[in-house]
């Protein structure tokens, strides 16, 4: 007996001894493929582990039979786990990205939390770096073209001779999308349809955008989401950029940008000019791009007063002159029937002051506040309406950032009010709204699987009931390569008769807000799924990001014909939803860089049991865009962008239709020059569809819905000092 049990001993020791494996592995930098020499490689959840060569090699050794996840890891560097099926008999090359390379590492701001985005719960889509600088080259006047190319936002012209436009998320109308610089609440109300034609993109340093109610975190205006445009701030090291831009419509565009970092004080300074000739594709004697000339300075100043305490200082100035319509009036040649035109007149002037005081390592107390006036004058033959807005904003709000739960408490004044010029029978539209509130957000590492994003805002807008705007999003690390984001909240919109809707017929006979109008409120949510892997032998990177979302408008503000001639806002007995998906697919190889992206967007009216789709708003809508990158040498880029089929307001459909581009940019280590090809194919309303009807004396422009300008080509020049 005693003999049988000890052979049997020794073959249980043979047996696990034969289960004890080995991993063989290469760890290199993903972009250079240089050894990491010192990197880590560890088998999850035990103290086995080992540091690489000099070549970068690994032997980590006494790995049992399965699956297990092994970690590497080195300074600098993204950690990465990957769960290995033993017995493994090849040997492995691993790639790490580095940290400053990756967006997952950049922290945004418009969360207001001090995480990065791979561990913010709410969904954050981020434009910077090369991208943003891609785009700019395609429209460097302003950032239509920068937002306008990302899944589930559309921009939406509003003038068929001016241009102006607002921007649409998930397929809901301008005016529940607030638009931010820096975290102010600059461009809304009256400047709404121009905001995105007189911001250009040199001085930005990122953009970004979280879709769906975002109202807890910056209050009303944000139901569909909200855009903040982040501008650059000084280094220590000089950064004097410039840029020229032409087009073949007719339009020049040169841009300065000066940013250094002193001692105890830092500067930016931004210039720009822009201008472009009447231009007219069509033959048709109508601007498809107006008459403009617009100048733009923005400086800012940084104080470091003590090492606990920082100071900025910023103000925005802009003056602008645009006229569209009949070019033989424009080129001072008008008559009796070339007489229509469109003027708009336009200076902005804003502030921005942000005081900070930290304590200790983890704590912080922020003052910030803005002023903005936006004086506009709107003229149309036999027609003029001249206002200003002022509007203020002020937050005080402190903030405690641990690492595991993160506080963050404030408290808000709004201030906006509009006063204009008595030059007819309407009454006057002027308004004052003052709005107080209060929020608390709190971000919990909850467990290694699930971080919690919860906030509560409550504000008061005078003379309109409290509103109170519960939020939470949830951050679910299912596997080191796929995670999911779940999160919904509460938003509304006080009334205003600045929408899209007043602003196509330029608030002509459009009545003030009544007594009886409420405000709107909404509910909605957001449900995605991200995934990132590596094939071929880490040859090809892929990343692929499905998003669901869901938005619910109760009482919505519409405009509706009144009597004689007359309109009024009214809110409907019914309501709006929108809701849809969006897919974004990124592959990697090599130099080459491959975008696609679908999103489909269903918006309805709902009154009583009719139930009507919303005009403008394409059912599908796809981009996709191949770009390939020798870096510091050249980019060169192709994509394309298809538009279903819109319903219009007069009750016909649109087409649908294709937009091309190309791009190529040849860089030095100065000077970069490119040249980019949009709409190539020329896909413009005037070629397949009428912009309207009636007499060109006294026409009546129909909804636009494809391009104007049709196929433009620019080139330009930038310069880095």
């Amino acid at each position: 007996m005693k003999k049988i049990f000890i052979v049997a001993l020794l073959m249980t020791l043979c047996s696990s001894l034969e289960a004890q494996n080995t991993l063989n592995a290469y760890i290199k930098d993903s972009e250079t493929k240089e050894a990491l020499t010192g990197a880590t490689a560890l088998l999850l959840n035990t103290s086995n582990g080992v540091s690489a060569d000099i070549n970068g090699f690994v032997v980590l050794s006494n790995i049992p039979d399965g699956k297990h996840a092994v970690q590497f890891s080195f300074i600098g560097y993204e950690e990465r786990t990957d769960t290995i099926n033993f017995p493994l008999s090849d040997t492995l090359v691993i790639y790490l990205n580095s940290e400053g390379d990756e967006l997952d590492e950049i922290v945004v701001s418009s969360t207001r939390s001090s995480r990065t985005i791979k561990d913010i719960p709410t969904r954050i889509e981020f434009i910077a770096g090369e991208e943003l600088d891609e785009k700019a080259n395609m429209k460097p006047g302003d950032i239509r073209m920068v937002l306008s190319e990302s899944t589930g936002i559309q921009t939406q012209q509003t003038s068929a001779t001016s241009a102006n436009s607002s921007i649409r998320i998930q397929g809901l109308d301008g005016r529940y999308t607030q638009i931010l610089k820096d975290g102010f609440p600059l461009f809304s109300g009256y400047s709404g349809g121009l905001g995105l034609l007189q911001t250009p993109p040199l001085d930005l340093k990122q953009i970004e955008v979280v879709k769906g109610s975002a109202s807890t975190l910056y209050g009303g205006g944000a139901i569909a989401g909200l855009v903040n445009l982040i501008s650059k701030t000084p280094t220590k090291e000089r950064e004097l950029r410039f840029l020229i831009n032409g087009t073949s419509a007719k339009g020049l565009d040169v841009n300065g940008y000066y940013g250094k970092q002193f001692n105890k004080m830092g500067v930016t300074l931004f210039t720009s000019y822009n201008s472009n000739a009447a231009y007219d594709p069509a033959g048709i004697d109508l601007t498809a791009i107006p008459k403009f000339e617009r100048y733009t300075i923005n400086p800012k100043l940084f104080f470091n007063l003590t090492e606990k305490t920082t100071l900025m200082l910023g103000l925005n100035t802009g003056i602008e002159k645009r006229i569209g319509g009949d070019l033989h009036y424009i080129a001072g040649k008008g008559d009796s029937i070339h007489s229509y035109f469109e003027r708009n007149n336009t200076q902005r002037i804003s502030t921005q002051f942000n005081l900070e005081h930290k304590f200790g390592k983890c704590s912080h107390l922020t003052l910030k506040n803005s002023y903005n006036s936006f004086n506009r004058l709107v003229q149309t033959p036999g027609y003029e309406f001249n206002g200003t807005q002022n509007a203020t904003f002020t937050e005080f709000n402190y903030a405690n950032h641990g690492e595991k739960t993160e506080w963050i408490a404030g408290l808000n004044l709004w201030t906006d009010n509009f006063t204009e010029k008595k030059l007819d029978s309407i009454p006057l539209r002027n308004y004052d709204q003052t709005t107080f509130g209060g929020f608390i957000q709190n971000t919990v590492k909850a467990a290694k699987w699930l971080n919690i994003e919860s906030g509560l805002r409550v504000d008061y807008v005078i003379n309109y009931e409290p509103v109170i705007l519960p939020r939470v999003s949830l951050l679910f690390k299912i596997s080191p390569k796929l995670t999911s984001r779940l999160g919904g909240g509460l938003g509304y919109k006080a009334p205003t008769i600045f929408t899209e809707e007043s602003e196509r017929i330029q608030y002509r006979n459009v009545l003030p807000i009544d007594k009886t109008n409420i405000l709107e409120k909404s509910y909605g949510a957001n449900w995605d799924f991200n995934y990132r892997t590596s094939l071929f032998d880490e040859k090809v990177s892929l990343s692929v990001n499905q998003l669901f979302f869901y938005t619910f408008l109760d009482n919505p503000l519409t405009l509706i014909a009144d009597t004689n001639s007359l309109y009024k806002f009214a809110n409907i007995n019914g309501h709006i939803d929108s809701r849809g998906f969006e897919t974004n697919i990124k592959i990697g190889y090599k130099h080459f860089k491959l975008f696609l992206g679908y999103t489909y967007t269903d918006t309805k009216t709902h009154i009583g049991n009719i139930h009507a789709v919303n005009y403008l708003t394409p059912l599908n809508k796809i981009n996709s865009v191949l770009f390939y990158e020798i870096e510091d040498k050249w980019k060169v880029g192709l994509e394309a962008y298809y538009f279903d089929r819109q319903k219009l307001s007069d009750g016909k459909t649109g087409r649908d239709y294709w937009v091309c581009g190309f791009m190529a940019e040849k860089l030095w280590e100065k000077i970069s020059v490119y040249v980019n090809f949009e709409n190539f194919l020329d896909a413009r309303q005037t070629r397949f569809d009428n912009i309207y009807t009636g007499t060109q004396t006294n026409p009546v422009f129909r909804d636009i819905y494809a391009p104007l300008d049709g196929f433009v080509f620019n080139g330009g020049i930038k310069i880095k000092l």
